[in-house]
């Protein structure tokens, strides 16, 4: 498996992404993942839709959280012809109890704690501590890759308004 160095920090500290760096204008790879019912969902469950991947290290961490809660909201005011998934690594459990909790329903929560499919397809892996690194992918109706963002820095936040605008060209 390919790994990539000098790509991300974690509060300062450099670290290791695992899997192959996605890019635009690619095919989406495939991934599978498990819902908040424990049930595998991959990239073929949400055919005909523009996606946004929004990836979080976790939704118990104050970007997650801020991160998740505003594509919630952003999401009652794209098409309904937008699905966003937010993948973290956190427990389907801990998911579905986060967004119980949040009073988050527009967004689909995806955990990738199993075999860390996504993490590995779309090299967001963080090989030293077995989370996902913060970023956004799009991905068209075609399932082709429309934009991605790796965040530099873990801590920080993702660019919301670049997500967006790739949103609004597929639409």
């Amino acid at each position: 498996m390919e790994k990539r160095t000098g790509v991300i920090t974690f509060a300062g500290n450099p670290m290791t992404l695992l899997g192959k760096e996605v890019k635009v204008g690619e095919a989406a790879p495939n991934f599978t993942v498990l819902d908040n019912g424990l049930q595998a969902k991959s990239l073929k469950d949400f055919e005909g839709k523009v996606k946004i991947i929004s990836v979080v290290p976790s939704l118990d961490t104050g970007v997650c959280d801020a991160q998740t809660r505003w594509f919630n909201k952003e999401a009652t005011e794209l098409s309904d012809e937008v699905v966003i998934l937010t993948i973290s690594m956190d427990l389907p459990f801990a998911q579905k109890r986060w967004c119980g909790a949040a009073g988050v329903d527009n967004v689909v929560t995806l955990s990738d704690h199993k075999d860390a499919s996504f993490g590995e397809a779309y090299g967001f892996l963080i090989e030293e501590l077995r989370l996902l690194t913060r970023g956004i992918v799009v991905i068209g109706k075609d399932d082709k890759v429309a934009y991605v963002e790796y965040v530099p820095e873990v801590t920080s936040s993702v660019n919301f308004d670049a997500a967006v605008a790739a949103v609004k060209k597929l639409i």
